[in-house]
C-alpha cells in the first residue's frame, strides 16, 4: 500500500478509537503525591513537563519523563535505563537554541550538527554515531518530537522553542522504539495547549548581533473541552565569523522562522485529542569551513571564494488521540504524523580561496508514520503494547563543481522504504522490591532505490533529472527481545540489570561516486548490549545514578572515505567489523543548603575492534594498523558540572548559575586523520525575575573554544582539511515575560 492510502486508512482509524467504550481513569504520577487531572483540567501526565531539581523547601524535586509510553509520566528514579531529562525551566536557564546547546551537559552523549550541512544531525551516544550527511544512512540515534520518528538527520539541529523537555536516553531503546536506536534516544515534547490562560514571550540579543524573539500563548476556547496555542519563533544572525577572502564580517549569517499551531480537544474526562502543525523555515550561508592546511587547528580563520547556501523548510503536522479504557484500567494512543522536509545547499568543501571542490546538494524527504499502543495494568503485571509504521520517500540530488570549475560531475538516488513493527512489554511485580521487565519486538523492513552515479552526466541538477544506472529492492527483518531486573530494597534505592539487542537498518548509498563498487546493499547490524545501574536518593538532599554497559556490535556500518583529487572524495559504505563498547557513565545532584545546587556528571567510554571485514585505512591489507584504529565519534571521557545558587532579593529573586564540562578528544573518521578536538565549554547565567519579569544575561562558550562537528582531509593541500566550525564565545541578554 502507498503511503497516502495508509495516511487515510491510520488517521480514520486514529479517530475511530473514540467510539469504544471507556471509563474514567484517573492517573497519579509516579513519585508524587497528588494525583493527575483529568485531561479537560490540565494537561495530561503524558505532556507534563520533565521537572528538574528545584530551590524548594522540601529540597530536590522528583524528575519525571514520559519515554516508556506508559501512558502517564514516570520518576526517572523508578526507569531501569540511563536518561538524562530536561524541564522548561531548565533549558530556558541554559538559553538552549538546539539540541546542540545540551552536547557537553550529559555524560558519554555528543549531540552535535555534522557542520557540511547546517542543521545535519549526527548524534552520538556511548561510542555508537555516524559521520555522514547522506540521507540514505540511517542513524544510530534516533530523534523523535512529540512521539514521531524523524527519518532523516536534515532539519534536526535547527533552532527550536516551546519546549515542555527533552530526555536523552542512553543505551539501545529498541524495545519500544524499534530500529536505529542502537545507541539511544532524544525525545523531544513541545508544549500542550493549557486550559487556563499561558503566555510566554522572549527577546534576546547576543554576540554576532543575533536577534532572537519568540512568543507563546495558549488557552481555553471552550473551557474544559478545547484549548488552543500559537506559538511563533523568529531568530536573526547576522554571522558570527570573519571571511578573510573578502574581509566579510558578517560570515554564518541566518535567518529562521518557525510557526507552530496547535489544538486540544477534550469533549469528556476520558478522552484526548491533540493536533499539531509546525511550519519552518531557514535561510543562511552555507557552512563555516576553516582549512588546517592554511590556518592550523586552533583558528577561527576562514578564506573561502564560495560563502555558501543553506535553506531549509520543512511542515510538520500530527494527531494523537489518547482515552482510558476500562480493561486494565489502561489507556489507547495513537499517534499519527507527517513530515516533509526540502533542503538545498552549497558549501566550499575545499575551504580555500579557489575552486577545487564545491558542493551542492537537494534533498527531499516525505514521510508518515502511525503508532497505536496499548498501556494497561493486571494485577502485578503492567502491559505496553503496539502496533507500528513508517514509511518515507527520499530524494537526493549532489553536484560537485572541480577542478577550478572546469569539471562538474553529478549524480543521487530516490530511496522508498516501509517500515512495521509489533510490539509488548511486560513489567511483573514479583513483590514489593523485585520486577521482572520481559519484552520484545518484531521490525520487518523494505528499501528500493534508483541510484544514478556521480559521475560527468550522471544527473542533470539544475533540471532535476537523472540517468539511473542502479535499481535495487531488499527487506531485513529483526527481533529485539529485553529482559531485565529491577531492585527495590528500599523507596530510595532501586538496582537495575537487563540484556537487549537491537539493529540498524541495512540499506543503500545515494552518494555513489566510486563505480567500480555498488551503492548497496549493505546488512543491518545488530547489537547485543548489557547495562547493569542504580539510582539513589538521599532524603531530598541528593541523588546519584550510575550504570554500566557492555555492548557487542556485528557487521557494524562504516562509511570509509578516501580522497581523491579529480573527484573530490571517494565515499563507500559496508559492513566492515564487529565491535566491543563498554564504559560506565554516572550523574549527581546536591542541594546541600536552600537554594544551593550543585550538579555532577561523568563519563568513560572504550571500543575496540574485534574482527574487521573491510580495509578501513585504505592500505590495501587487513592487518595490526587496521586493528590499532580508534571507533570513529568516540570520546573517551566526559565530565563536569555547575553551580546555581538562587536568593530571594526584595520582591524578586537573583538566579545565578556557572557550568564547565569537558569532552576528550574523538576521531571523526575510521581513517582517524581527521580530529574532533578535546574542549571544555564554560557557560553562565544571572538573572532576575520578579512576577512574571525576567531579565538574563548569559555566556556560552566563555572559553572561546574551537570545535567543530566534521574534520575530513582534502588532497588538495599538505594538511589539507574542510573543517566546519561552531562559534566560538558568546555574550547576550534576554527579556521574558511568562504567566
Amino acid at each position: 500500500m502507498h503511503i497516502s492510502g495508509l495516511k487515510t486508512v491510520l488517521l480514520l482509524g486514529s479517530a475511530a478509537l473514540i467510539s469504544l467504550p471507556q471509563a474514567a481513569a484517573a492517573q497519579t504520577v509516579p513519585g508524587t503525591t497528588t494525583p493527575a487531572s483529568p485531561p479537560a483540567a490540565a494537561d495530561t501526565p503524558e505532556q507534563q513537563s520533565a521537572e528538574i531539581p528545584a530551590n524548594e523547601p522540601g529540597g530536590l524535586t522528583d524528575i519525571v519523563v514520559t519515554a516508556t509510553k506508559r501512558g502517564q509520566a514516570q520518576n526517572v528514579q523508578d526507569v531501569p535505563f540511563a536518561v538524562t531529562a530536561f524541564g522548561s525551566d531548565q533549558l530556558d536557564d541554559q538559553h538552549v537554541r538546539s539540541i546542540a546547546g545540551l552536547s557537553y551537559d550529559i555524560p558519554n552523549v555528543q549531540l552535535t550538527e555534522l557542520g557540511t550541512s547546517p542543521g545535519y544531525a549526527n548524534f552520538s551516544i556511548r561510542g555508537l554515531g555516524i559521520n555522514s550527511s547522506i540521507p540514505s544512512i540511517d542513524p544510530t540515534v534516533g530523534t523523535f518530537i512529540d512521539g514521531i520518528y524523524l527519518g532523516i538527520g536534515g532539519g534536526v539541529v535547527l533552532d527550536t522553542f516551546d519546549l515542555a523537555g527533552v530526555e536523552v536516553l542512553r543505551g539501545p531503546q529498541g524495545l519500544l522504539f524499534g530500529r536505529n536506536v542502537t545507541g539511544g534516544a532524544v525525545v523531544i515534547r513541545s508544549t500542550v495547549p493549557s486550559n487556563v490562560l499561558h503566555v510566554d514571550f522572549k527577546a534576546a540579543l547576543s554576540t554576532g548581533l543575533e536577534k532572537n524573539i519568540s512568543g507563546v500563548i495558549s488557552g481555553p476556547l471552550i473551557k474544559d473541552k478545547l484549548q488552543v496555542k500559537l506559538g511563533v519563533y523568529y531568530d536573526k544572525d547576522n554571522g558570527w565569523f570573519t571571511n578573510l577572502y573578502n574581509n566579510n564580517h558578517n560570515f554564518g549569517k541566518g535567518e529562521t522562522i518557525i510557526i507552530r499551531p496547535a489544538l486540544r480537544f477534550t469533549p469528556t474526562e476520558t478522552i484526548e485529542m491533540i493536533a499539531r502543525y509546525e511550519h519552518g523555515h531557514q535561510f543562511g550561508d552555507g557552512a563555516r569551513p576553516t582549512n588546517f592546511g592554511l590556518f592550523g587547528r586552533d583558528t577561527f580563520k576562514i578564506s573561502v571564494n564560495e560563502e555558501g547556501l543553506s535553506r531549509n523548510n520543512w511542515n510538520m503536522a500530527s494527531l494523537e488521540t489518547n482515552f482510558d479504557v476500562g480493561l486494565g484500567n489502561g489507556k489507547i494512543t495513537n499517534i499519527a504524523g507527517y513530515r516533509n522536509f526540502q533542503g538545498d545547499l552549497i558549501t566550499d568543501i575545499d575551504s580555500q580561496p579557489v575552486t577545487n571542490y564545491h558542493f551542492y546538494t537537494r534533498t527531499e524527504q516525505n514521510q508518515f508514520s502511525n503508532e497505536l499502543r496499548y498501556a494497561g495494568t493486571f494485577g502485578a503485571i503492567d502491559v505496553t503494547t503496539g502496533l507500528y509504521y513508517f514509511g518515507q520517500e527520499i530524494n537526493y540530488l549532489e553536484k560537485r563543481l572541480l577542478a577550478g570549475g572546469a569539471l562538474t560531475i553529478a549524480g543521487g538516488g530516490v530511496q522508498n522504504q516501509h517500515s512495521y513493527g509489533a510490539f509488548a512489554s511486560f513489567d511483573v511485580h514479583v513483590n514489593d522490591q523485585i520486577t521482572l521487565n520481559v519484552g520484545g519486538r518484531y521490525s520487518k523492513e523494505d528499501k528500493k532505490v534508483r541510484i544514478a552515479n556521480i559521475v560527468a552526466g550522471g544527473c542533470n541538477f539544475d533540471a532535476r533529472t537523472c540517468n539511473y544506472t542502479f535499481f535495487s529492492k531488499k527487506d531485513w527483518n529483526g527481533f529485539t527481545p529485553r529482559l531485565g531486573v529491577q531492585y527495590k530494597p528500599t523507596g530510595n534505592t532501586q538496582l537495575y540489570a537487563f540484556w537487549a539487542k537491537g539493529f540498524r537498518s541495512g540499506g543503500y548509498n545515494l552518494r555513489s561516486i566510486n563505480t567500480a563498487v555498488p551503492p548497496g546493499p549493505f546488512d543491518q547490524e545488530t547489537q547485543n548490549s548489557f547495562e547493569i545501574g542504580l539510582k539513589q536518593e538521599f532524603g531530598r538532599i541528593a541523588r546519584v545514578n550510575l550504570a554500566g554497559f557492555y555492548n557487542k556490535i556485528d557487521n557494524v556500518q562504516r562509511e570509509i572515505v578516501t580522497p581523491v583529487a579529480g573527484v573530490g572524495a571517494l565515499q563507500v559504505v559496508a559492513n566492515a567489523a564487529n565491535v566491543t563498547i563498554k564504559g560506565v557513565d554516572a550523574e549527581v545532584v546536591f542541594m546541600p543548603a536552600r537554594g544551593l545546587t550543585i550538579t555532577g556528571q561523568l563519563g568513560y567510554t572504550d571500543g575496540n575492534y574485534d574482527k574487521i571485514f573491510a580495509d578501513l585505512n585504505n592500505d590495501q591489507v587487513i592487518n595490526a594498523k587496521d586493528y590499532a584504529l580508534v571507533l570513529p565519534r568516540l570520546s573517551k571521557w566526559t565530565y563536569g558540572g555547575s553551580i546555581a545558587y538562587s536568593l530571594p532579593v526584595g520582591t524578586g529573586t537573583v538566579d545565578a548559575r556557572a557550568g564547565a564540562n569537558y569532552r576528550s578528544l574523538a576521531y571523526y573518521n575510521e581513517l582517524n586523520n581527521g580530529i574532533l578536538p578535546a574542549a571544555t565549554m564554560v557557560d553562565g547565567n544571572l538573572s532576575y525575575s520578579k512576577g512574571p519579569y525576567k531579565f538574563s544575561v548569559f555566556g556560552t562558550n566563555l572559553l572561546n573554544q574551537v570545535t567543530y562537528g566534521i574534520s575530513g582531509p582534502l588532497p588538495f593541500i599538505p594538511g589539507g582539511t574542510f573543517s566546519a566550525l561552531n562559534k566560538g564565545r558568546v555574550v547576550g541578554a534576554e527579556f521574558q515575560y511568562k504567566f
